[in-house]
């Protein structure tokens, strides 16, 4: 059983983020955190819940007793290895709140850095500066924590092999064990600005070496270092409760999502927009999820023409046979891959 918690705050909205949040909403917090214990707490778990994840907007933007009924809740239920993150932002996880977080049993923290360089955290529209990023992991590990993910931004027009260079040098000082490096994408306040992103492969290709070079496994087409069991479950394809405004959620052949206006949450929790999907978009899910990760693709989810076209993929080693799956070893490839798989 997993679980996604959405907390749809942040100080300010970055320009690139095309996520649910507002940074102008503050004055609804609790009127959203008593809709959002309502919600969780309208399911009785049969099963024990294996991970949590506290995503936003920024979790960390909000006072950390505000979490209580939540976990008060949830706790009981919980495997007794259940891996729980938290996102937070450098400018607003501070000790106090760390520490209160990881009392109340967060045990993986997901820091929103997104670069060391100055420049780029200006362009890219952040509040807080580098020291900050080694701050906030200064107090992460006195709060406790010792499984700690930071999140960084590649594929910007500032972006060089020095740039990157320098902040896969940043990143080896911090001793982590996880890093999501994602790709610009062009998209709310940047979405007519196509000068702003550089789509370079060389420099894609550059960075997974280099993270690959300090120790951090590539294991996901974003993803690095020790596996983040929750992010594993959605490339799985495993059902999962989505808590919150903006949240998405699965069960069986449902997908359904949370109201995208806060005042509709709060007023009805329980209100979603179903999505229906067959056994195509599920198996079509399975096998793209499956080809960016280290989860690889079952033979049986492939249509027979999908096994021929995958045959001459092996042959020339794009794609590796083991056990009866298929395993993508360039995860850069992963679209062009499954667009040729799937093709009429």
């Amino acid at each position: 059983m997993h679980i996604y918690i959405h907390i749809p705050f942040c100080e300010s909205k970055c320009p690139y983020c095309a996520f649910g949040s507002h940074s102008d909403k503050f004055n609804i917090t609790k009127e959203y955190f008593k809709a959002l214990v309502k919600e969780i707490k309208s399911i009785k778990f049969k099963d024990k819940i294996s991970t949590i994840f506290i995503g936003g907007g920024t979790p960390s933007s909000v006072e950390a007793g505000l979490y209580d009924e939540i976990f008060e809740y949830l706790v009981p239920n919980l495997d007794i290895n259940c891996e729980i993150t938290s996102e937070a932002n450098p400018n607003s996880a501070n000790l106090n709140w760390l520490k209160y977080m990881r009392k109340l049993g967060v045990n993986r923290l997901s820091l929103g850095a997104q670069s060391f360089n100055e420049n780029k955290l200006k362009f890219l529209g952040r509040i807080h500066d580098s020291k900050r990023v080694f701050k906030a992991i200064k107090d992460a590990k006195i709060a406790g924590f010792t499984n700690i993910n930071v999140d960084i931004m590649y594929g910007t027009k500032l972006d060089t092999k020095a740039l990157l260079s320098s902040e896969i040098q940043a990143l080896n000082k911090l001793e982590i064990t996880h890093i999501s490096a994602y790709s610009l994408m062009l998209e709310s306040k940047f979405s007519s600005k196509k000068s702003y992103q550089k789509d370079s492969p060389i420099l894609a290709k550059y960075l997974i070496n280099s993270l690959e070079n300090i120790g951090f496994k590539q294991y996901e087409i974003s993803n690095f270092g020790q596996i983040c069991n929750h992010n594993l479950s959605y490339w799985r394809g495993d059902d999962y409760y989505g808590f919150g405004a903006y949240a998405v959620g699965t069960t069986g052949f449902k997908r359904y999502k949370g109201a995208t206006n806060l005042r509709s949450y709060i007023d009805n929790p329980f209100k979603k927009s179903i999505e229906i999907l067959n056994d195509e978009n599920k198996r079509d899910e399975r096998v793209f999820l499956g080809l960016r990760s280290c989860v690889g693709v079952d033979l049986l989810d492939l249509s027979l023409e999908m096994r021929q076209r995958a045959k001459i993929l092996i042959e020339e080693k794009k794609l590796i046979l083991e056990n009866e799956r298929i395993y993508n070893p360039n995860f850069l490839l992963a679209d062009e891959i499954f667009l040729y798989l799937s093709q009429p």
